[in-house]
């Protein structure tokens, strides 16, 4: 788990965030870079005024020239930038540098003039006047001078790009060093609520699924959660219980058919051998082989039963459906059980609505459903009690019910009516009944997609009801 979801998780995670911080931090390096560069401007521009202002006092003969260039410098100083002043037709008067004397009495504004003199400032980044001024590019801004309306000049200042990216260096190393700890710790804190919400649980269940898939069916998985891990550890634990309860189930399932397969074949065994030993006389053979022959096709009984079960839960059934006549099939099943309901003395009463009633089902499996039934009811009624077929139509259904006036079901019982192998009164249908008939009778409806049911009333007896689409 750890290599493949667990992995995927966090590096899926560690990307989104990584990438969510990368754009984040360009963003703040773009925009910073603008700010910065804006608030240059202004202050390049605010300073300059004590320039023109002293440039407007010179003319006017308040000041000197040195006083300008005193002013020059210390703003020259204070913006560590080189300034250049020049006149109306770009030609330098004053310098900062005396490095730069030599440009006194030379043209250096020509294609900016035209700007200049519409009273606009000039920036050019990344551009050198002169190779022979700056060893390096630098950052450029151009200030008019007016005086009234006149143009007279303008102010070149020049500031090494390295002294306006040096700032902007190491802004930008806070930004992504503080990007990359962020990446670093967002994937930390991943990483370890990750393991903790997720892969743990996870864990849990997948230990206990290993578990139960060893045999060990009654692990569950203990979560206290409510959100959705919570839900698929409930969900596991009902799955855990269904399978434990299928587990009993096949259990009970193989005892249950080992205990009737091994009562027949102990009696054969033990009649055969009586005979093959001449234990049982001869003239008792006959009588003990008749029992021996009983046993024998009541074995047979089972095997077909429990094959005829399997092929049902299976789905390998294949129903042939067609248009049937139920109320035949019940006469005719009647008429099969005439020597047990004479042997116990029963009055059956048959009540069929309509004539013929068809219905669409599969004709043999129909056959079973209600012999079975009527089966069980006869072996329940009491001596001298009543059975009570009838069909009755509502709707498109067809309601076909099999009474016997025996004793009711308690609850128990009614739990477990369905169950393969329950026989609700062991002592009187242990010999006559291999436990599966209402078993058989509720896999053949089931895939018929229709409903069985049983009414049980105080006093009167018991009803199995089913029901049949009418045609």
């Amino acid at each position: 788990m750890k290599k493949s979801l667990f992995t995927k998780l966090v590096a899926t995670f560690t990307v989104i965030i990584s990438v969510s911080f990368i754009i984040i931090a360009a963003f703040l390096s773009y925009w910073f870079q603008g700010y910065y560069f804006d608030q240059r401007k202004k202050q390049l521009s605010s300073e300059g005024q004590y320039i023109v202002r002293a440039m407007s006092e010179y003319s006017q003969g308040i000041t000197s020239k040195q006083q300008v260039k005193l002013t020059t410098q210390y703003i020259s100083n204070y913006l560590s930038a080189n300034i250049w002043i020049t006149d109306s037709y770009g030609y330098v008067d004053t310098v900062s540098n005396p490095k730069h004397k030599s440009l006194e009495g030379i043209q250096v504004l020509t294609k900016d003039l035209e700007k200049l003199r519409k009273g606009e400032s000039v920036e050019n980044s990344g551009e050198s006047y002169d190779k022979r001024w700056f060893d390096s590019p630098v950052h450029t801004f151009e200030i008019p001078i007016f005086k009234g309306n006149t143009f007279v000049g303008a102010i070149v200042m020049h500031t090494p790009r390295s002294e306006i990216t040096a700032p902007l260096k190491r802004v930008y190393n806070i930004i992504w060093i503080s990007a990359i700890f962020a990446i670093i710790i967002s994937s930390i804190v991943i990483y370890y609520f990750s393991e903790r919400i997720i892969i743990r649980p996870l864990s849990k269940i997948n230990n206990v699924a290993d578990k139960i898939s060893k045999g060990e069916v009654d692990k569950r998985v203990v979560m206290y959660s409510n959100d959705e891990i919570g839900e698929l550890a409930n969900s596991f634990n009902s799955m855990a219980d269904s399978i434990e309860q299928v587990e009993t189930n096949r259990r009970q399932f193989i005892s249950n058919v080992s205990h009737e397969i091994r009562s027949p074949i102990t009696s054969i065994k033990g009649f055969i051998g009586g005979i093959l030993d001449g234990i049982i006389p001869l003239e008792k053979q006959k009588y003990y082989l008749k029992i021996t022959y009983e046993e024998i096709q009541r074995l047979t009984r089972l095997v077909n039963d429990l094959l005829d079960l399997s092929s049902m839960e299976s789905g390998n059934l294949e129903l042939n459906i067609g248009k049937v006549d139920i109320n035949e099939i019940i006469r005719t099943s009647i008429i099969k059980f005439e020597t047990k309901i004479d042997k116990k003395s029963l009055r059956v009463n048959v009540s069929l609505e309509e004539d013929k009633l068809f219905v669409m089902g599969d004709k043999d499996r129909l056959i079973q459903v209600v012999i079975n039934l009527i089966d069980n009811a006869i072996k329940y009624a009491s001596d001298g009690g009543r059975v009570n077929v009838t069909t009755k139509i509502r709707g498109n259904k067809v309601i076909v019910s099999v009474f016997n006036d025996g004793p009711i079901l308690s609850d128990e019982d009614k739990k477990h009516i369905w169950d393969r192998f329950y026989k609700a009164d062991k002592a009187r249908s242990s010999k006559v009944s291999t436990g599966l008939g209402l078993s058989i009778v509720r896999s053949i409806l089931t895939q018929h997609k229709e409903d069985v049911w049983i009414d049980n009333k105080s006093l009167e007896g018991v009803t199995f009801n089913f029901t049949l689409t009418r045609v």
